[in-house]
C-alpha cells in the first residue's frame, strides 16, 4: 500500500498528505504541490467559487484569472494582504 506524500502545510501548519498532482503547469503549481496539503486545496475548492460569482470573475479573461490567483496565494500564506470580502457565507448567522 502506498503511503501519500506528505507535506508541510502552509495554510494549516502542520504535516499533512499532500495533493497527488500539480495543479498548474507553472510555478504556482509547484509550489501549491510543494507547500499545500489536500486538506487545504478541498478548502480553496470550496471557498473559491463564492469569489468567483461575488465578483462576477470572467476565467476566460487574464484579469479574472489574476484576480482568483492573487486570492489563492493570499488564502493560502504565501503572500500578504487582505482576502476580498465576499458578501455571502453559508451557515453564516450573523447577516
Amino acid at each position: 500500500m502506498n503511503q501519500p506524500r506528505m507535506v508541510h502545510c502552509k495554510k494549516l501548519g502542520q504535516e499533512l498528505p499532500g495533493l497527488p498532482f500539480k495543479p498548474f503547469t507553472d510555478e504556482l503549481g509547484q509550489l501549491v504541490y510543494d507547500n499545500v496539503s489536500m486538506q487545504a486545496w478541498q478548502m480553496w475548492l470550496q471557498e473559491s467559487p463564492r469569489y468567483i460569482n461575488t465578483y462576477g470573475i470572467d476565467l476566460n479573461t487574464e484579469q479574472g484569472r489574476e484576480f482568483l490567483r492573487k486570492q489563492m496565494l493570499v488564502f493560502f500564506g504565501f503572500e500578504e494582504g487582505e482576502m476580498a470580502s465576499t458578501a455571502w457565507r453559508p451557515n453564516d448567522e450573523s447577516t
